[in-house]
C-alpha cells in the first residue's frame, strides 16, 4: 500500500443526510468492551417477526434445528406465502423458489430479525420462500463457528425443502457485509463437500478479506457506516492470532480462495464510498478469470449498508431494483 491515507469518494449528495445521522463524526470506536451495548441496541432497532409481517399474507415458523457436529442447535426462522404448502398439498401450486439469508454485523452484532422486512419485501414480490438463520457470534465463538452455523441451517433447509414447500435446486444464499462474506463462505462449502447445489448467490458489501490491504480498505477511517477500525475489531473477534496469516480459511475469508471454480451465479454489489469495494470487486474479477458467472453493480456515491439506511433515496430504488432483475433471471420467474 503506498499511500495509508488516500482521498476518500465524495458521497452522492443524498447520502449525506442519512450518513450524517447514523455515523456522525464523534461517533465512538466500537470495542470488545461496547460489544454487549452495542448487540442491545442493534437488538431494539429491528422489528418483531409480527411487526414486520403485520397484515401481510405471510406464514411464520421458527424450527431449532441441528447445529455443526459437536456444537447447540441453531435456530431457523421460516416465512412462506400464506398457505403454500396446502396449496402444494392439493395441486394449486408449485414448491417456490426461496431464499436463505444470513444477517451482518461484523461477525461480532446483529441478529436474525435485521433482514426480516428485506424478506418480507421478496416473499410479496416473488412468492418465495424466505429463511433467516440465527448463528454464533465472536468473539464469544470465532471462526468456524459463525460459517458452520450458517452452513447447517442451509443444510436442513434443503434436506427439508418437501416439509418447507420449496424447490430444492431452487436456493439463492443472500447476505449483506458480514452476512455477505458468510454466504460466500457457505457456498464455497457447498462446492466443496458436495452438498447443496446452490441457484445463487447474493453478496451485497460482502466482508471478505482479513487482510484489510486494499485500498478502499484506508478510505474511510471514520464518518461511515463501517469504517476500517471496526473491520479490524471483527476480524479480530472472528480470527484471533490467525488473523492475517496463512491459516486463515477460505470459508472465513473468502477473498483467499484461489480456487472459485464451479460457484453459482453470483450477485456483488457495494457502494463506490465503502471499504469493501475494492475486495468486491477484486472477488468479482476473479469469478471472470475462471470463466464463471457473476453480476456487479458499484454505485456511485453510496456508502456501506446505504440501501438500508438510505432506502427512500434514488440510489437505493436503483440498487433493488437491480437485485430483483437479477433475482427474476435466476430463479426463472
Amino acid at each position: 500500500m503506498s499511500d495509508p491515507k488516500p482521498t476518500p469518494v465524495p458521497y452522492d449528495p443524498e447520502m449525506l443526510g442519512p450518513l450524517a445521522q447514523m455515523a456522525p463524526p464523534d461517533s465512538p470506536e466500537m470495542t470488545v468492551e461496547s460489544l454487549a451495548s452495542a448487540r442491545a441496541g442493534m437488538d431494539d432497532m429491528f422489528p418483531s417477526f409480527e411487526d414486520a409481517i403485520g397484515d401481510k399474507p405471510i406464514d411464520f415458523a421458527e424450527y431449532e434445528v441441528p447445529g455443526p457436529k459437536g456444537a447447540p442447535d441453531i435456530i431457523v426462522s421460516v416465512l412462506s406465502p400464506k398457505g403454500l404448502k396446502d396449496k402444494i398439498a392439493k395441486g394449486e401450486a408449485k414448491p417456490a423458489p426461496s431464499m436463505y439469508n444470513i444477517h451482518g454485523g461484523g461477525m461480532m452484532v446483529g441478529n436474525r430479525r435485521m433482514d426480516v422486512p428485506r424478506l418480507v419485501d421478496l416473499i410479496m414480490e416473488f412468492g418465495i420462500v424466505g429463511a433467516t438463520v440465527e448463528y454464533r457470534l465472536a468473539p464469544e465463538h470465532p471462526d468456524p463457528a459463525p460459517v458452520e452455523d450458517c452452513y447447517a441451517g442451509l443444510v436442513w433447509m434443503a434436506e427439508n425443502a418437501e416439509m418447507l414447500g420449496i424447490d430444492p435446486e431452487n436456493i439463492i444464499v443472500m447476505g449483506g457485509s458480514a452476512g455477505g462474506g458468510l454466504s460466500a463462505g457457505v457456498a464455497l462449502l457447498c462446492r466443496d463437500r458436495g452438498s447443496v447445489k446452490l441457484a445463487g448467490q447474493m453478496l451485497m458489501c460482502p466482508m471478505i478479506d482479513d487482510t484489510n490491504s486494499t485500498l478502499s480498505s484506508y478510505q474511510y477511517l471514520a464518518g461511515n457506516t463501517w469504517v476500517r477500525s471496526s473491520n479490524l475489531l471483527g476480524w479480530q473477534c472472528l480470527l484471533g492470532d490467525r488473523l492475517g496469516t496463512d491459516e486463515v480459511s477460505i470459508y472465513a475469508a473468502p477473498y483467499r480462495a484461489k480456487d472459485l471454480t464451479n460457484l453459482p451465479p453470483t450477485f456483488i454489489e457495494a457502494g463506490s464510498a465503502e471499504m469493501f469495494r475494492d475486495e468486491n470487486v477484486e472477488f468479482a474479477n476473479r469469478i471472470w478469470a475462471v470463466g464463471g458467472v457473476c453480476e456487479l453493480h458499484i454505485w456511485s456515491g453510496g456508502f456501506h449498508g446505504f440501501d438500508f439506511f438510505a432506502p427512500e433515496s434514488e440510489l437505493a430504488r436503483a440498487a433493488l431494483a437491480a437485485r430483483s432483475s437479477w433475482l427474476k433471471r435466476t430463479w426463472g420467474i
